[in-house]
Formats: structure tokens, C-alpha cells, sequence
């Protein structure tokens, strides 16, 4: 190698080098942190996984930050792909603990047929704040913020007199104005989802939006659909972009249900989607 070569070797690497160990640096204090906020979330297998932060950065300073795991089963060139999101309210900690325990279930040969992409907290502001909120640091509920049809019209009415202008279903001054609800859609623009899987607390129930058979029962959740709401993940997916979105409600939202309630929740779920969607299982 030429010393010309090496120089411009090294000039690139003194480049890169530092952008790769900031986003790792970034990656192992979001597991750090979540490591000691939750019981159930282990810090070291958390920075074994391979989780990305996006470059973008919410209010509080707080990275967003997801994770790929392809198929390896069946015919993982034409997999179909599983959106996974918890935390979208920061003050339903099981919503989190739950996405990472499906981490330790990918590898089962009925999930494995998938290719999945994992959201484990998409409203890290909330769960940092002191206590947890359910809105995002602009005490905006990003679950009422997405760009769905109906927004300009019906949202703000809807808080108003619907929700008797309850802080904590405040969906904003105009749809998409946060960057977590941005960054959201977004993932679902770039990741082409078949299905998306929205975990929140505590309603203790399943609720469906979008084309194909609903589910009716994943482990001890029964379908109860709580109906459409202007600028909502359901609306925004499953409504307006035709993508199934399964919201599971787990019955509460800082004690996790049991290992075994947990595994028939997943097992159905997994046995939904290998039956009811078409062409989702090769």
C-alpha cells in the first residue's frame, strides 16, 4: 500500500471512528439507564443487541433508537415485516419491559419467519420525567399527534369536548409537530411494515385497526375495539395507510403480567398472524 493510500486510509477512519463510538456510546446509555429504571430490562443483554440511535433528538436531548433482527427461518428473502413499538406513553413501563422480553422470543421458529423491527421506547422523554408522564416533553400525547386526515378538523374538537381538555390526551397545536411522532411515521415510510404491534397499559384488552380478520384473543386479551381517534397510531396506520395495527392493552402499567401470561399472549399472537394475514408466513 502506497503512502499516499495509507494517509487517506487513516484520514477516513479519523473520520468515522468517532461518529460510530458516539452512536455506540449513546446506544449503551439508553440501555444503562433503562438497565436501572426497569427490573425486568438487563443492561448487558441490552447492549448486546444491535440497536441503532437515530440521529435525531427529541426535546429532552433523549435518542430514539430501534433495532433490526431478519428472518431465519422459512424464506427470509421474502419475509414480511413485523413493526414492534412500546413506550409510546412514557408512564407504561410494562409496554417497554414487555417489547424486550419478544427480544429474547425472535428466534423461535414462529416469530423467526419475520423480519422484525423493534421500537422498545419511542417516548423517551416521558419515561424520563419525574414521574414518568404519558405526554412527551411538550405534554403533547404522541398517540394523538400523527398525520391522520381527520386531524385539522376534528382533533382539537375532540380534546375539547370529548376529553374535557384532559392534559394527558393533548394532541398538539398541528398534527405531526413532534419529532418522536415524525421519526415514527417515518420508520413506518422506510420500513414498509405488514403488520405493526402497538404495546400499551392498562386497559387489559386487544384493539384492532386495518384490513384482514381481527384478532380475538391473545393469551387473556379479548378483543374490545375502543373505536378511532383523530391523529392516533391506529388512524394513522391502520385506517389511513391500510397497515393492520394490533394495540395490545396489557392490564397494567407498572406491575408485568406473569412469564406464562406473557407466553400464550405471544403464542397467539404469532398463531394470529401465521393464519390471518394473507401471505404473511412463506
Amino acid at each position: 500500500m502506497t503512502r499516499f493510500s495509507i494517509t487517506s486510509l487513516l484520514a477516513v477512519l479519523a473520520l468515522q471512528t468517532p461518529i460510530a463510538l458516539a452512536e455506540s456510546d449513546v446506544v449503551d446509555d439508553w440501555c444503562g439507564y433503562l438497565g436501572n429504571r426497569l427490573r425486568s430490562v438487563s443492561t448487558k443483554s441490552c447492549q448486546a443487541r444491535n440497536f441503532v440511535a437515530a440521529t435525531e433528538r427529541t426535546q429532552q436531548g433523549n435518542a430514539l433508537v430501534m433495532s433490526d433482527f431478519e428472518a431465519t427461518k422459512g424464506n427470509p428473502g421474502q419475509a414480511k415485516r413485523i413493526l414492534a413499538i412500546g413506550g409510546i406513553h412514557g408512564d407504561e413501563l410494562t409496554s417497554i419491559s414487555v417489547v424486550f422480553r419478544w427480544l429474547d422470543w425472535l428466534k423461535q421458529s414462529d416469530a423467526a419467519v419475520y423480519k422484525w423491527r423493534v421500537i422498545p421506547v419511542a417516548n423517551p422523554d416521558g419515561l424520563k420525567a419525574k414521574p414518568s408522564t404519558r405526554v412527551n416533553a411538550n405534554g403533547i400525547d404522541l398517540n394523538r399527534n400523527f398525520q391522520t386526515p381527520d386531524w385539522d378538523k376534528d382533533a382539537e374538537a375532540y380534546w375539547i369536548n370529548r376529553t374535557k381538555r384532559d392534559p394527558r390526551r393533548y394532541p398538539g397545536k398541528s398534527a405531526g409537530s413532534e419529532v418522536e411522532t415524525r421519526w415514527l411515521q417515518a420508520q413506518i415510510e422506510e420500513f414498509k411494515p405488514d403488520l405493526i404491534i402497538s404495546v400499551h397499559a392498562p386497559y387489559n384488552l386487544l384493539d384492532y385497526d386495518g384490513p384482514v380478520p381481527q384478532p380475538m384473543r391473545f393469551g387473556r386479551l379479548s378483543l374490545n375495539r375502543l373505536g378511532v381517534y383523530p391523529g392516533s397510531m391506529g388512524n394513522y396506520a391502520g385506517v389511513y395507510k391500510q397497515i393492520p395495527v394490533i394495540t395490545i392493552e396489557l392490564p397494567n402499567a407498572t406491575s408485568m403480567p406473569s412469564q406464562r401470561d406473557q407466553l400464550a399472549m405471544w403464542q397467539d399472537m404469532l398463531k394470529w398472524m401465521k393464519h390471518n394475514i394473507k401471505n404473511l408466513a412463506n
